[in-house]
Parts: C-alpha cells; structure tokens; sequence
C-alpha cells in the first residue's frame, strides 16, 4: 500500500511538473528509489532489494536508446527506472508497454494539433507503392515536402506516457 500511495504521488508530481515545466525532477526521483530500496530490503531482505534494483535497471534500460538517440530526456528514463524500483521488473516491463502505446497517441494529437500528421504520414509512407502516394497527394489540400531534411520539431511529453503507462499497468496486473 505504501508503494502505491508512493508510485500515485511520484507519478502526479513528474506528469505536473512534465507538463508545465518539460522536466521531471531529480529531486523527486531520488528520494523515492531510496525509499523503494529500503522498503523492499525491510519487507524481502536481500532477495527485496535485488527485485526493487532489477525493476531500476529494466526500467533504465528499456529507454537507454531512445534517449540515446534524442528521443527522449533523462527524466523519463530516470521516471521508469524509479516505478521499476518501486514495482518491480514485470511492472515496469507493462508500463513500458503501455507507455509506447500512450506515446504514440499522444504523439499522433501533436501532430494533427501542429497541423503536420498528414506531412508525418506521407514520410512514414513514403517507402509503399508509388499509386498509394499519389492517391494520398491528390486527396490532400495541403502543400507538403518529403525531403529527407524536412524535420517537425515537435516535442512530446513523454512522461504523460509514462505516467499513462503506469496507470494502465495497474489495471493489467
């Protein structure tokens, strides 16, 4: 129960301040992995701490690349990592899941809010065959670009999916 009231409060926090401030605080992170540490070696010993360690390194991991790569900022990485030290490996693994899925929506009501979906559609598309683009091209009013330059600049919330995530791996399990 205490883990719960915990993961609900670390992950209203990081959603608050990831959407009002597009960061999500160390200071709020930290804290909580050494209270999950703590709480799992008081409640399971050793065998605790190695389960509260493993959800932190999954959770790290699972969005090693995607930061790596510029997908993401630390703080979402380090927002999994510490509900996997919380919760567990298998909990963080579900969050993750649910996490993408929740990315990619609300990655998709950014881009139709920035008026550029159709634009990402046409580029994700743009590998199929040529009659499918250009039935797409003549269906659209709108005037678009598909070099390979072209880039959208269009930052999501990624720890509103992450949060997302976590919510819906409560109801999963």
């Amino acid at each position: 129960m205490l883990i719960d009231i915990l993961v609900l409060a670390v992950s209203a926090i990081s959603l608050y301040t990831d959407l009002s401030r597009r960061k999500i605080y160390n200071s709020v992170l930290a804290p909580a992995v050494f209270i999950a540490l703590g709480y799992h070696l008081h409640t399971g010993g050793l065998a605790g701490v190695k389960f509260s360690l493993s959800g932190l390194g999954l959770g790290l991991a699972l969005l090693f690349i995607p930061y790596c790569t510029g997908g993401m900022g630390a703080g979402d990485v380090k927002l999994l990592g510490t509900i996997g030290s919380l919760k567990g490996p298998v909990f963080a693994f579900y969050a993750f899941l649910a996490g993408a899925l929740a990315g990619g929506i609300i990655a998709l009501f950014c881009l139709y809010k920035n008026k550029k979906l159709f634009q990402a559609l046409v580029k994700i598309f743009s590998h199929i065959p040529l009659p499918i683009i250009v039935l797409l091209k003549l269906r659209s009013n709108t005037e678009f670009e598909t070099g390979e330059n072209e880039e959208f600049n269009i930052s999501i919330p990624y720890g509103a999916a992450i949060v997302t995530g976590t919510l819906v791996a409560y109801f999963v399990r």
